[in-house]
């Protein structure tokens, strides 16, 4: 309607001009000159008709607001904008613009579906049975293009393709209208030129979320390191109390059996006598370093290391007053920190739980499965004192805890149960999809 109007007033006005005045003024050389009098003319009230031109062009097609390369130059400018959140609105926008349709929507391929991820106007498509019924324009999705070719409210489908890839597809929506052939081969360059264009900007979300990911394993080595850190303090206060209880009165007694022998043969005491006393001191040096070998065992078990937990609890067990079932469901190895974790709480139990030799046999589980290695530690008699436990394993539990492991203590139809847990990995680990997931972190 805007070419065929500022046509016909072209030829009104070289009519009047031409026709008219230079008819009805004067003939001679100087009519020669009303034919670029009338192109001038025209020219000028061209210019000055053309915003009003517009604007009634406007209210008759009210939803295309300029010519389609315009809307084309737009969307390329808009699908530059550097991320797909920034861009595909305003193809989406530019795509109505450009066909005057009453709905636009930019289904972007997602694995095997495709997604409406731009909507112009916003909200202007519903889940109708195709997608997921009755949900945003955001969460709509349908399995392929047959599906979105046969949908009620879409006209035209263009696919964008990079190469052979499906990379998204283009639809509009006209209200009954008929979609032109300028509608037609705006969406075909459209979508030729958003190929690559989305490429990139896929590309540069990918480089985004791999640079976030690479920060979230950043922050979850750091975690990682603040809890070993605190086992390893929680060890060490473990090994000081064991030493302090090893050594206490022990190394006074060796001090003083040493000083008497020598004061007795300083004082003349037969030699007889001074050996006896070295012997009694001798046995209590040997019953020193027993306490060390046993504490080093404990800190260090070389079958623990060597056969794994099932084995050093095996050993361990073998010595305890009170009899013991030890049932191992573990079939592999683990990180050393999972395996002694997971031991030195068993043992602590164990030993604690054994203390009086008169009772039903201790019950030792072991299970490996769901991602977590587990032991479940369990008295049957009735006079345990889950208190009493609970303070004797307080440096273990805080242990289990420091790792990302949970301790349970209580009791179950009279029984005294110590169940602790920790996951088998301890390391920040990446799935193919690309998440993240903290392994050693808490349930």
């Amino acid at each position: 309607m805007r070419p065929l109007t500022v046509t016909a007033g072209v030829l009104a006005v070289f009519v009047l001009v031409v026709g008219v005045v230079g008819a009805r003024a004067w003939a001679g050389p100087v009519a020669v000159l009303f034919p670029f009098a009338a192109a001038a003319v025209a020219a000028l009230a061209t210019a000055a008709a053309l915003p009003r031109l517009d604007r009634w062009a406007r209210r008759l097609d009210p939803h295309r607001t300029g010519t389609p390369y315009s809307a084309l130059a737009r969307a390329t400018a808009r699908i530059r904008a550097g991320t797909l959140p920034a861009a595909l609105p305003g193809l989406a926008e530019a795509i109505a613009e450009g066909t005057g349709a009453h709905r636009a929507v930019v289904w972007l391929a997602v694995e095997d579906r495709l997604v409406a991820t731009a909507v112009h106007p916003p909200g202007a498509v519903r889940g109708d049975g195709a997608g997921r019924g009755g949900t945003d324009d955001g969460e709509l999705s349908v399995p392929g293009m047959a599906v979105l070719l046969a949908r009620p409210d879409t006209d035209h489908v263009v696919p964008v393709l990079d190469g052979e890839q499906l990379r998204a597809a283009l639809a509009i929506g006209k209200a009954g209208a008929a979609v032109t052939e300028d509608d037609r081969r705006l969406l075909r360059d459209l979508a030729h030129g958003a190929g690559a264009l989305l490429r990139e900007v896929q590309h540069g979300v990918e480089l985004e979320r791999r640079v976030r990911r690479a920060d979230e394993l950043a922050d979850e080595l750091q975690r990682s390191r603040e809890r070993l850190g605190r086992a390893r303090d929680v060890e060490r206060r473990r090994l000081v109390g064991e030493l302090s209880h090893a050594t206490a009165g022990r190394l006074v007694t060796l001090r003083d059996g040493l000083r008497g022998a020598r004061d007795a043969l300083a004082a003349g005491t037969p030699p007889e006598e001074v050996r006896a006393g070295l012997a009694h001191t001798r046995t209590a040096l040997e019953e020193l370093l027993e306490r060390f070998r046993s504490i080093a065992r404990g800190v260090y078990p070389s079958v623990l290391r060597d056969q794994g937990p099932a084995a050093a609890l095996e050993e361990l067990v073998a010595d305890l007053p009170r009899p013991v079932r030890l049932e191992s469901a573990v079939d592999r190895r683990l990180a050393w920190e999972i395996e002694s974790g997971i031991y030195y709480l068993a043992a602590a139990a164990a030993q604690h739980l054994a203390a009086r030799p008169a009772g039903p046999e201790l019950l030792v589980r072991l299970a490996l499965g769901g991602g977590r290695l587990s032991v479940r530690v369990e008295d049957p008699a009735p006079g345990a004192d889950a208190a009493t436990l609970g303070d004797a394993l307080a440096i273990d539990v805080e242990r289990l805890h420091a790792l990302g492991g949970t301790v349970d203590l209580g009791t179950d139809d009279g029984a005294v149960v110590v169940h602790g847990r920790l996951p088998e990995r301890l390391e920040p680990l990446v799935d193919p999809a690309g998440t993240v997931s903290a392994a050693g972190s808490g349930p």
